[in-house]
């Protein structure tokens, strides 16, 4: 029988609700039901939080929930029954604002609940890219070339020219699934890229564009670390780069090439970068990397996500199913590996007059 509650938590008010909701879908069906009692927890666009069958049911069609903060029995209390549901381990699958940069993740360490994925610190450091980008790049790790302005700097465009070049790459610092991203060539793409970023939140990050073949790279592990052979994300149609409608919506527009052809000892170096990215950054528990790989085989780590997409065109399951591991094990892996963490982690010291 089922020993313990799982809640897959996933929309939220992010623009990436839509692809959490896909994700969301997946987990569920291959998630192993002997093992959990298994509930779906659906975050509207407007915030509010429902109790669902499954993610494809309309989430505010569901039964509207309230949080108890108890410290001995944290819980779901469902508000038109009354009943409940014990808060035990919780797999968030959310993408973005509010469930990728700390917030979820922070809300679930208050109520010591086991939290699969990256906690607090390596989520938030993980979605700014700014700050990731820095940590990056003071670790030694090969980064772009970049700079980053607020909205209340003024921002030159021949400054940037000068200094990364043209093209240039605007992107939202704090964003993924490509929101929020432009390639500027000119003083006009300029101006309406600044503004399309900006919608997104106070700062900006700009980078050089760089001609490269882009990969991904999957990890899983906390103080032993596994990674995969990288796969290669390749443009089959005339985009700019790799962009939204590119990812999600035009299902001709990519072919993904696992594992990419590129020489062993060149995936081995990428793997070792990304390990050591997982590690400044501070992640637990699993993420996927991006990367670039310049013709001359440069390698540059683009940006770490430590909840990676699980729809069924998502790159980290099909890489972890190259590496021996299919949908449903790598899920059962990452849940015990976010057990392991916890358990270790409630050995430590909260009350200095603890006998222990």
């Amino acid at each position: 029988m089922p020993s313990k509650n799982l809640i897959i938590l996933f929309g939220g008010r992010s623009v990436e609700h839509e692809i959490s909701l896909q994700s969301a879908t997946n987990v569920v069906k291959y998630i192993d039901p002997s093992h959990f009692n298994l509930s779906v927890i659906g975050i509207s666009k407007r915030g509010n939080w429902f109790l669902l069958d499954h993610p494809e049911q309309g989430i505010e069609t569901g039964k509207e929930i309230s949080l108890s903060l108890s410290a001995t029995h944290p819980h779901f209390k469902i508000k038109a029954s009354g009943t409940s549901i014990a808060i035990q381990i919780v797999f968030p699958i959310l993408h973005g604002t509010d469930g990728e940069d700390g917030s979820i993740q922070g809300l679930m360490q208050c109520l010591n609940v086991i939290l699969i994925g990256s906690s607090v610190l390596g989520s938030a450091i993980s979605m700014d890219k700014i700050v990731s980008k820095k940590l990056l790049e003071h670790a030694g790790v090969p980064v772009v070339p970049y700079m980053s302005f607020t909205k209340d700097e003024e921002i030159s465009f021949d400054k940037i020219k000068n200094q990364l070049g043209l093209p240039f790459i605007v992107k939202a610092g704090n964003l993924g699934s490509s929101v929020g991203i432009s390639k500027v060539n000119t003083l006009e793409d300029f101006d309406d890229a600044l503004t399309d970023s900006f919608k997104y939140g106070h700062e900006i990050l700009i980078e050089s564009f760089v001609k490269c073949r882009e990969l991904e790279c999957g990890i899983i592990g906390n103080e032993a670390l596994s990674s995969t052979l990288s796969g290669e994300i390749i443009l089959l149609k005339n985009y700019d780069f790799y962009t939204y409608e590119a990812k999600y919506q035009d299902e001709s527009a990519i072919s993904v090439e696992i594992p990419a052809q590129i020489p062993i000892a060149v995936h081995q170096q990428i793997r070792a970068l990304c390990e050591k990215a997982f590690i400044i950054l501070k992640c637990n528990d699993f993420a996927r990397v991006d990367v670039f790989l310049t013709q001359e085989n440069e390698i540059f780590i683009n940006e770490i996500n430590t909840i990676p997409g699980f729809t069924d065109a998502s790159m980290f399951p099909g890489l972890w199913k190259n590496m021996g591991i299919s949908y449903p094990e790598l899920i059962s892996k990452i849940i015990e590996i976010g057990e392991a963490r916890w358990q270790q982690e409630q050995q430590y010291i909260t009350d200095l007059n603890s006998p222990n």
